[in-house]
């Protein structure tokens, strides 16, 4: 289960969280950025930078792109709050890179042997408790991982990445719905786009990142994999509730959010 909040003292160097809310939404009808629609009183991607301030998370970098001065307007104010441009949409681990050099900036004064943390969430998550990130966090020092995925168990797994495994529980990789075999979707612990690096891991991964799919995207789901394959310690724990598997990207969705998160309440540190 996961463990109460801590200060963000606790780990080495202060975390950074980045967090993706560069999309149109084009499901959700209108020209809104898909981070601005509320749900439960305040946009989407509030309820996720709450989550990361009661998590003891004060440095967080905000990825915008569609209608990018809307979504800074919105949030313009807001105490450790930054913004990084992803000119065109090319993916998620492109959206990342976008961050690549505020996250830099950060590492500048660092000593070379300092383990910063790198959070990355995405913006159109509200159900994304407190907790479960300090839960992240905590394991990830715990392991000394380069990476670190939070994943969760759900019921209905449907549409969500699988996570695949060995025969003794080691992290193999994540396979999307899509590219799964019959066997691969019966797997209930699913990909929930919440990852922990370690900051220079994180740019060298990046550094590497191809887009030979066939949406010819960057995609940071391919990081974790990366880094696994230079023998760097990779894993992926199961610290999510799976109400946490709710995700908007639909008005339907949108509705389904917003009574959960009445009913759940503020994020609270």
């Amino acid at each position: 289960m996961p463990l109460p909040p801590e200060p963000a003292a606790t780990f080495p160097a202060a975390p950074v969280a980045v967090v993706l809310a560069a999309g149109k939404g084009t499901r959700m009808g209108g020209d809104l950025p898909k981070v601005l629609f509320e749900a439960a009183g305040k946009p989407l991607v509030r309820w996720v930078l709450d989550a990361l301030e009661a998590a003891g998370i004060h440095d967080r970098i905000v990825v915008v792109g569609y209608r990018a001065a809307l979504v800074e307007t919105a949030l313009a104010g807001l105490p450790g709050v930054s913004f990084a441009l992803q000119r065109e949409q090319r993916g998620t681990g492109d959206a990342v890179a976008a961050a690549a050099g505020l996250i830099a900036d950060r590492l500048a004064a660092d000593p070379p042997d300092t383990r910063r943390p790198v959070v990355i969430v995405c913006g159109d998550s509200p159900m994304l408790r407190p907790e479960s990130i300090v839960g992240l966090l905590q394991r990830f020092e715990a392991a000394r991982a380069a990476c670190l995925l939070g994943t969760a168990v759900t019921a209905d797994p449907a549409g969500l990445g699988r996570i695949i495994r060995d025969d003794a529980g080691r992290f193999l990789g994540i396979i999307e719905e899509k590219d799964a075999s019959a066997e691969q979707r019966l797997v209930s612990e699913v990909n929930m786009s919440t990852y922990v690096f370690e900051a220079r891991a994180l740019l060298h991964a990046l550094s590497r990142l191809g887009n030979t799919n066939a949406a010819g995207e960057y995609y940071i789901t391919d990081c974790p994999g990366i880094l696994l394959a230079e023998g760097r310690p990779v894993g992926a724990v199961d610290c999510l509730d799976p109400s946490e598997t709710l995700s908007v990207n639909t008005p339907e969705q949108l509705a389904a959010v917003a009574a959960a998160l009445a009913a759940r309440g503020p994020a609270t540190p």
